[in-house]
């Protein structure tokens, strides 16, 4: 008997996918805009290194905790939801067959073969079948906390570590621009990538980032320079 294919999605991936862009994103254009603010009022070297040193550790723990919490109320949202839906097929089966019926006939089946469906799919796994079709809950888009955690620290921590490093390498003279330079590169090839590893246009992907992240670091420099010491 030949083994079952199981073909591959870019779905699958989107839930790492999301978590690692967004914290590589964030570590580099919130470090690179700290960092940028901070020279603009013509903080020393050391405390630049410092600043950015600062930022890395606590942006990381920000976003591993802040992906945690949203993603596990996610998980508790979904458990009640399932927890729910077994009390009603196990109080009233027969009304839950109707309604998986009539949700394969919104979807074109006719309604006879709409019941034998939803017959056989019962019988194979009730609480499964309902919270796929009904719920739109299914384990390919089954939230996990950890993991989105895990995902959002690291990524944070290697995408801030960028203008760190450039900024414990560069002279204090043009080290804003140096920082501003090499992130905006940066997040245009991560802004890309991620559009082709999600099989979206390329293109977008890296004026939207970069456009933003330019944004946000002119933003920084002008407070900076407005609020800093002279």
């Amino acid at each position: 008997m030949p083994k079952a294919h199981k073909e591959p999605h870019r779905i699958q991936t989107i839930g790492w996918l999301r978590a690692a862009v967004l914290g590589a994103n964030d570590g580099i254009i919130s470090t690179a805009s700290l960092i940028i603010g901070v020279a603009s009022a013509h903080a020393e070297h050391g405390h630049l290194v410092l600043t950015g040193l600062a930022g890395l550790v606590a942006g990381a723990m920000s976003m591993a905790t802040g992906e945690y919490v949203s993603v596990s109320s996610q998980a508790d949202t979904e458990t009640a939801a399932l927890a729910e839906e077994q009390a009603e097929l196990d109080t009233d089966s027969a009304r839950e067959h109707r309604e998986l019926a009539a949700i394969y006939v919104r979807r074109g089946l006719d309604m006879a073969l709409a019941k034998q469906v939803a017959q056989a799919l019962m019988a194979h796994d009730a609480l499964g079948a309902h919270a796929r079709d009904e719920l739109g809950i299914s384990e390919t888009t089954a939230p996990n906390p950890l993991q989105a955690a895990l995902a959002s620290a690291s990524s944070f921590s290697v995408g801030a570590a960028l203008p760190l490093i450039v900024t414990a390498l560069a002279p204090q003279q043009g080290v804003a621009v140096s920082i501003a330079v090499t992130a905006l590169v940066s997040l245009g090839i991560l802004g890309g990538l991620a559009a082709r590893v999600g099989g979206a246009k390329v293109g977008p992907g890296i004026l939207r980032v970069t456009f933003w992240s330019a944004l946000s670091m002119g933003v920084a420099s002008a407070v900076g320079a407005i609020f800093g010491a002279t």
